[in-house]
C-alpha cells in the first residue's frame, strides 16, 4: 500500500483539465472512489485509470471543459454529444444510458455560447443555453438565430431557474442590485466568457451604464455556478452570480434572486426524427425524469419538454 500512487483533487483537476470542484462532484457522485488521510482527500491512480477506461467505452464520457470546439472530433452515427453544465443534464444522461446502451454519450461541460458554436461547427448535436437578449427581453432564440445562421433548429425547454447573487449569511454588505457590485469594499467573482451568467451580467452592466472596471474581481473567473458559490462561502469573495440551485448546495450562503431564466435544449430540426433524438425527447418528457428533478429542488418544470421556438 505504501507504494501506491495517488492524487489530490487539485492534481486530478490538472490531469483531466477540469476544475477541482468538478472533481469533488465526481467523487461525491461515486464516479471516482476516494479516501481520506486526515483532512486530505486522495484518489488512487488505479481508480483514475479504471474511470478513464470505462469512459472510453459505450456510456457516459466527459470531454474536457476547455476543449476547443474546432478541435473536437466529428460525431459518429452512434454518438450523442451533449453540451452544458447543469446537473439536470447528468440526470438526463443517466436516463438515456438505460434506453440507449449501444450509444456513446459524451458530455462537454462548456458554456452556452461555446455550446451553440459547437452545434454550428458540427461538433455537438444537443446543446443547452440560457442567454438573455436585452433587446427583446427573451432567452436563447435571438442567439440561436445569430450563431447558427441558416440552420433550422428546435429550442426545447429543459427547466426554468432563478439567477441571482450568492452572498454571505445575512448579506452583511447589503448587495441587492447590479450597482452594488461597484461598492469599494465588495469583492466579486465572475463566470467565464460565453457562459449564460456572464452574458446576463455584461448585458445588465451595459443597460445600467455600469463601468466593469469599477467592479473589484470582475476578471476573477470560475467555470461553474457551484465553483462561484464555493468561493463566496469560503470568504474569498463577497458576491457572485449564479443559479439558486447551487446556493442550496453550499452552506453559509444567502441568495438574492434577480431574474427567472429559461434553460433550453437546442437540436437541429433535421435530427428530431432520428431514433436517438426521439428517445432523448421521450426521456426529457418522462415522469421519471421530472420526478428526479423535482426531488433535487431549485427547478421549475412547468414547461419541460415543450418546444419553445423553431428557427
Amino acid at each position: 500500500m505504501t507504494g501506491t500512487q495517488s492524487y489530490t483533487p487539485e492534481e486530478l483537476a490538472k490531469i483531466l483539465k477540469i476544475t477541482r470542484f468538478t472533481v469533488y462532484e465526481m467523487i461525491k457522485r461515486g464516479d471516482l472512489p476516494a479516501y481520506r488521510i486526515g483532512r486530505k482527500v486522495r484518489v488512487e491512480a488505479a481508480d483514475l485509470d479504471a474511470y478513464i477506461n470505462k469512459s472510453k467505452g459505450a456510456g457516459f464520457s466527459v470531454l474536457p471543459s476547455n476543449e476547443s470546439t474546432v478541435a473536437l472530433p466529428r460525431i459518429g452515427p452512434e454518438e450523442l454529444v451533449l453540451c452544458g453544465q447543469d446537473a439536470s443534464l447528468d440526470i438526463l444522461t443517466r436516463h438515456l444510458q438505460k434506453e440507449l446502451p449501444h450509444v456513446r454519450l459524451l458530455r462537454n461541460y462548456i458554456g452556452s455560447i461555446d455550446g451553440l458554436l459547437a452545434l454550428y461547427h458540427g461538433k455537438a448535436n444537443a446543446v443547452t443555453a440560457h442567454l438573455w437578449d436585452s433587446d427583446s427581453d427573451s432567452y436563447n432564440t435571438p442567439y440561436v438565430r445569430r450563431l447558427l445562421p441558416g440552420h433550422r433548429t428546435l429550442i426545447i425547454n429543459l427547466v426554468y431557474r432563478t439567477e441571482g447573487f450568492y452572498v454571505h449569511k445575512g448579506n452583511p454588505k447589503q448587495i441587492l442590485d447590479w450597482a452594488d457590485l461597484c461598492k469599494p469594499a465588495v469583492r466579486f467573482v465572475n463566470r467565464e466568457c460565453g457562459s449564460g451568467a456572464r452574458v446576463l451580467l455584461d448585458e445588465k452592466l451595459r443597460i445600467h451604464n455600469i463601468d466593469r472596471d469599477k467592479i473589484n474581481g470582475y476578471a476573477e473567473e470560475e467555470m461553474s455556478h457551484l465553483a462561484v458559490a464555493s468561493r463566496v462561502a469560503r470568504g474569498e469573495a463577497d458576491v457572485g452570480l449564479g443559479i439558486e440551485k447551487a446556493a442550496l448546495q453550499v452552506k453559509e450562503l444567502d441568495f438574492v434572486p434577480l431574474q427567472t431564466e429559461r434553460y433550453d435544449l437546442i437540436i437541429r430540426r433535421e435530427d428530431a426524427e432520428k431514433p436517438i433524438f426521439r428517445t432523448l425527447l421521450t426521456a426529457l418528457r418522462s415522469q421519471a425524469f421530472h420526478n428526479e428533478l423535482r426531488g433535487m429542488g431549485g427547478y421549475d418544470l412547468s414547461r419541460t419538454g415543450e418546444i419553445m421556438a423553431e428557427t
